[in-house]
């Protein structure tokens, strides 16, 4: 019995002691790991736990347009902030603190209770607010230099800036698309605290110093952007429009010279304004172009060699199509008229035709290659793709409606830099907005050039098409977009405006252009969203806009006026001389005045006085030119009043009867029933326009067979 107990007891021990060295070892490893292997991240943690850090946020990079003068800068501004675990007593902070910085107290002693070691009090305080916490010098509560964003000019370019938040963060417009090259990195001041949240005297400070965000330069120019900004609101104002916006670019490189919209906002004070002043509707938004859309298939048309400027069509006023009669906008229609009369009159129905004869899926290649149913590449955020109906669905009335810019909707990005590829020789540029990025040195990064996507149009069509657009400015409805000295082409534009899957009363007035026309320095667009005014056509509200956009720009480029000599040749004037304001005068004395000026008058309009001019007076204009004077209201607004038909009796005549009567007087038949006629809408002598559709009901007299 002994000697098993001895056995026994030995065995355990030995167990014991393997246990014991086991767990020696484990522990000698596990020391040794600790000390060894992980002391570097060990002691950085503890040095983490140790240090506190404000952060000290580096300045955003500035923005300057193509000039290098600045349209966003960043300052240093008084930031208030509190490290809660030194404030010994939130609530008596909070009541001192509040009054100090106009905060409630309540919400103040919650912040400075948290269970956190940083919080931000107030991020933009006064100087006076600064001066006031540094005097009571209460723990834990501390002014830091802080970073913020301001804009030198206001509302100046504000929809293409955008904004920034109060993190120093892009929140719209170029400061988000670019925010990472703007924002810099950030840096901090540290300092040793004790388990208590105290700071140890002597204890260890660091500092990162942060590093500042690039520079962005625009291609925007400063003057330009005034001078299309100041246009537009005047033109929005004048005719009561819900908005509008205006581009201008460099129809050669893609450069935006100018982006502006109306109504406008203040980045300095974003949330005084509605959320809906902020957006850059020249890009985000999309709209059916109406006839400005007539370019493109005027350019498809010429290219693939259906229509020459001397071939001629018929326009009775409307076009059938299928079940379809789609209207020419003026009553009666123009008659026989050349394709270059066409577009200087904007025929709908001879674009109707073009796209039928153009076919689908012709018309929709050039469409594509013309950059529609597609982003631009613009840098900015959000920019919208437009609306391209699938080339499927498309019957013969699409087909033919889309011919005249209906049906379809793009954005204004996309409609100027189309009308580019015209200017410049048939080439799709990319637009841009951004020429440079420089680091805080001034040293570039990356420069921004002309980018071609493709090539739409060979170069003899876009001359031969820039000549018919020269054309539309000096012989046809964008007659008022004209400038002495400055040769402008383009296009007008009158859509119908969409609203729940119907057309209803609204309009978007527009004008599309470039100039000079021989040698393109800018190329723009004008929209106007819904105006109220007189009048709501674009060549009668936004051409004048764009032409006096197109005289203010070009003078600050530099580029001469040129007037043309009777033998074709053209030269820059000596002199140039103002031309007198003659509103309200008569026939005669506004003649004799002109013609004692050395200019051409031209008599419009049946009135007895002047009512409006083309040039405006003051316009700088060479001798001989010509001034529009124009008489009475029609004439100013193109309303044609003298076209109206008078509705006949057709009571008590067949179905047959009735359609051939509404038919010679170009009016249309929408019959109800059967029989004879027996009553009828508009009623027998009311005066409408032709095409007009006469709702006819006919019924069977009692006993009449069927």
């Amino acid at each position: 019995m002994g000697s098993i107990s001895q056995r026994t007891t030995r065995v355990r021990t030995a167990w014991l002691l393997l246990i014991v060295l086991g767990l020696l070892g484990v522990l000698s490893g596990r020391l040794f790991y600790l000390q060894v292997i992980k002391s570097g991240k060990l002691l950085k943690d503890a040095e983490d736990q140790r240090l506190r850090e404000v952060p000290i946020e580096a300045k955003r990079g500035w923005i300057l347009d193509r000039n290098k003068r600045p349209l966003a800068l960043s300052y240093d501004a008084d930031c208030i902030y509190a490290q809660p675990p030194q404030v010994k007593d939130p609530k008596a902070t909070a009541e001192k603190l509040a009054p100090l910085l106009g905060m409630d107290r309540e919400k103040l002693e919650k912040l400075l209770a948290k269970k956190t070691a940083f919080v931000w009090i107030k991020r933009k305080a006064t100087e006076e607010e600064a001066q006031k916490v540094r005097q009571v010098a209460l723990p834990g509560v501390e002014v830091v230099q802080k970073a913020q964003r301001f804009y030198p000019h206001g509302d100046l370019a504000a929809h293409v800036l955008g904004i920034s938040g109060i993190d120093n963060r892009g929140l719209e417009g170029l400061e988000l698309q670019y925010d990472s090259c703007l924002r810099g990195v950030p840096g901090s001041e540290q300092a040793e605290f004790d388990s208590r949240g105290l700071p140890i005297p002597m204890g260890e400070k660091r500092y990162i110093p942060p590093q500042d965000g690039m520079t962005l330069v625009l291609t925007i120019d400063e003057y330009i952007q005034h001078i299309a900004e100041r246009e537009l609101e005047r033109a929005v104002r004048e005719n009561g429009a819900l908005r509008g916006c205006l581009v201008l670019m460099d129809p050669m490189n893609g450069e935006i010279l100018a982006m502006a919209n109306y109504p406008k906002f203040d980045p300095n004070h974003y949330n005084q304004f509605p959320v809906g002043h902020r957006k850059n509707w020249a890009v985000t938004d999309t709209y059916e172009p109406g006839s400005t859309f007539k370019v493109v298939t005027a350019a498809a048309s010429l290219e693939e060699g259906i229509v020459d400027k001397d071939t001629r069509f018929h326009d009775p006023g409307f076009i059938l199509v299928d079940d379809r009669r789609l209207r020419c906008w003026r009553p009666g229609g123009h008659g026989d008229q050349t394709f270059v009369e066409a577009t200087e009159n904007s025929c709908n129905p001879v674009f109707a035709k073009l796209a039928l004869r153009l076919g689908k899926d012709t018309l929709y290649k050039y469409i594509r290659a013309f950059g529609f149913g597609e982003t631009t590449g613009v840098d900015f955020p959000g920019e919208a793709k437009g609306i391209l109906q699938a080339s499927e669905r498309i019957k013969n009335v699409e087909l033919a409606t889309t011919g005249f810019g209906q049906g379809i909707s793009v954005t204004p990005i996309q409609l100027v830099t189309a009308f580019s590829a015209i200017a410049n020789g048939g080439y799709l540029l990319e637009p841009h907005l951004v020429k440079e990025i420089r680091d805080n040195q001034g040293r570039v990064v990356k420069a921004f050039g002309r980018k071609v996507k493709r090539q739409v149009i060979s170069e003899q069509t876009a001359k031969e098409l820039t000549l018919i657009l020269r054309s539309v400015v000096e012989n046809g409805s964008g007659n008022r977009a004209d400038v002495q000295g400055y040769r402008v082409a383009g296009k007008t534009g009158t859509a119908q405006k969409a609203s729940q899957g119907n057309y209803g009363q609204g309009r978007i007035a527009s004008f599309i252009g470039f100039a000079p026309a021989d040698k393109p320095r800018i190329a723009g667009l004008i929209v106007l969203d819904e105006p109220t005014g007189s009048s709501r056509y674009g060549g009668v509200i936004a051409a004048p806009a764009f032409g006096e956009v197109v005289r203010d720009v070009l003078r600050y480029l530099g580029e001469p006026p040129k007037f043309e000599l009777e033998s074709g040749e053209t030269q820059v004037p000596e002199a140039l001389q103002e031309a007198p304001n003659l509103l309200h005068l008569s026939r005669e004395e506004a003649s004799k005045r002109l013609k004692q000026a050395g200019l051409v008058p031209r008599l419009i309009g049946e009135g007895p006085t002047v009512v409006d001019q083309q040039p405006r007076g003051g316009a700088l204009l060479a001798p001989g030119t010509t001034v529009l004077l124009y008489f009475d209201q029609n004439a100013k607004y193109n309303n044609y009043r003298d076209s109206l038909l008078v509705v006949p009796d057709v009571i008590g005549l067949t179905p047959e009867q009735v359609r051939k009567v509404l038919t010679g007087l170009e009016l249309e038949l929408v019959p109800e029933g059967e029989g004879r006629a027996v009553g009828q809408e508009p009623k027998a002598g009311s005066k409408v326009a032709p095409g007009t559709r006469v709702r006819v009901r006919f019924a069977r007299a009692a006993g009449e067979d069927g």
